[in-house]
């Protein structure tokens, strides 16, 4: 008999060490129970990475769903709660994320923030949005990310903002041409030399 998603979130609030936590977290991820929501999201408070890993993957897993609870409950103290909560939505790319991971990319301390917003911003799911609004929108996408990698002083930021151009011009056409050329002057002017072999492949995979 498989254990219920109530049993699998008390294993989760009654594990006593790093690995029994880790292993309750992968086993109540593994449910994709909306249920479990609350419980993986308490989990990015910890100071466990590897079960806050399992709970991103978890969340992601369940997808929209997960969107309206991340969104009201970021800890706005924990820096790495919030890194954590940032990297979920990216992954599941829900447009109700994307002012959050707008305002995060460009303006939060963290750079590890940052950096999980930036590649969020490649990864959201345009088809969900009004047509009306979704130019406008994919011009502050444009505009954030290009901020980023001209401006942000950490290498893995502007690294994180060339994979969100490349799925931005990816999904976007009418943005491929900019992103290219902002692209090629990056792999010109960039001191990282990791960053500029991204900005490369990037552009291979537009043209």
């Amino acid at each position: 008999m498989l254990p219920t998603v109530e049993t699998l979130i008390i294993a989760v609030e009654k594990a006593d060490s790093a690995n029994q936590l880790l292993t309750a977290v992968e086993n109540l991820a593994a449910a994709k129970s909306e249920a479990a929501i609350p419980t993986l999201t308490d989990v990015l408070r910890y100071n466990n990475p590897g079960a806050s890993v399992a709970a991103v993957d978890g969340l992601i897993a369940i997808g929209k769903a997960a969107v309206p609870y991340l969104l009201a409950n970021l800890d706005g103290y924990n820096y790495g709660a919030r890194a954590w909560a940032t990297r979920a939505l990216a992954g599941i790319g829900d447009v109700r994320g994307l002012d959050l991971l707008l305002e995060a990319a460009v303006s939060d301390f963290s750079f590890s923030v940052r950096r999980g917003a930036a590649r969020g911003l490649g990864n959201i799911i345009w088809s969900d949005l009004e047509k009306s609004r979704v130019s406008e929108a994919q011009k502050s996408v444009f505009a954030a990310l290009e901020k980023l990698l001209q401006g942000d002083p950490e290498w893995v930021v502007r690294y994180a903002a060339i994979v969100g151009l490349e799925g931005l011009g990816t999904a976007a056409a009418a943005f491929r041409r900019a992103i290219r050329e902002l692209l090629a002057q990056i792999g010109e002017t960039e001191a990282e030399i990791v960053v500029r072999l991204r900005a490369d492949q990037a552009l291979e995979h537009l043209q």
